[in-house]
């Protein structure tokens, strides 16, 4: 989901549904709304036919007390640089995150974009194929974690655990205290292990064609 609508300002919910709608036709997107939305956002995209699609905890760590990161014996963690070592990262992403593997070069070329937002992508390698993704915002003074995607068959050993802690371990390099992502139901009990706290939510709404 590379595609959505995270706050509106300054105009009324009814035009800024006609703006979204005309600027994203033909992609699906999603609305997200929560503590620093606007007061009624919620209530008057239901109004408009919305569906709530998805319920997100926002999850925060004090990234100076974690613990450092071990990294399973067969797993290398590399970043990410390059149009191949990229096809490879959203190639690995694509199953886990709902993207068409056969519709990927539109975003390869999105992800190439996104380099001037200050995007750290690291790429977990076993047996010289990328199995596992993960992405670390730096934009902000918080520090943002994204994108975390393990291929089915190389879930439960401990292989996203690392990769989130690699880019913690970076971020607290980077002078940043305090992280944040928003958790998926699986991915919640697995941040939650690692010293992350819900401090917030977003509601993910989907509107009417």
């Amino acid at each position: 989901m590379l595609n959505g609508v995270l706050r509106v300002r300054n105009q009324p919910l009814d035009a800024a549904i006609k703006d979204a709608k005309r600027r994203l036709d033909g992609t699906q997107w999603l609305w997200w709304v929560g503590a620093d939305s606007d007061h009624g956002t919620a209530e008057g995209l239901l109004a408009h036919g919305a569906q709530q699609v998805a319920d997100l905890p926002v999850m925060a760590i004090d990234i100076t007390t974690f613990t450092d990161p071990v990294t399973p014996a067969d797993l290398k963690i590399r970043t990410v640089g390059g149009r191949a070592e990229m096809e490879e990262y959203v190639q690995a992403y694509a199953e886990p995150l709902g993207f068409d593997p056969d519709d990927l070069k539109p975003v390869v070329e999105r992800e190439l974009d996104f380099g001037y937002l200050d995007v750290v992508r690291l790429a977990g390698i076993v047996d010289g194929g990328t199995v596992a993704t993960c992405a670390l915002s730096l934009g902000t003074d918080v520090a943002g974690i994204f994108c975390v995607a393990t291929a089915p068959e190389y879930r439960r050993r401990g292989i996203a655990t690392a990769l989130t802690l690699e880019a913690l371990r970076i971020a607290r390099q980077s002078g940043r205290t305090v992280a944040t992502l928003q958790a998926s139901s699986d991915g919640e009990p697995v941040y939650r292990r690692l010293g992350f706290e819900t401090v917030s939510r977003y509601r993910l709404f989907a509107l009417p064609a």
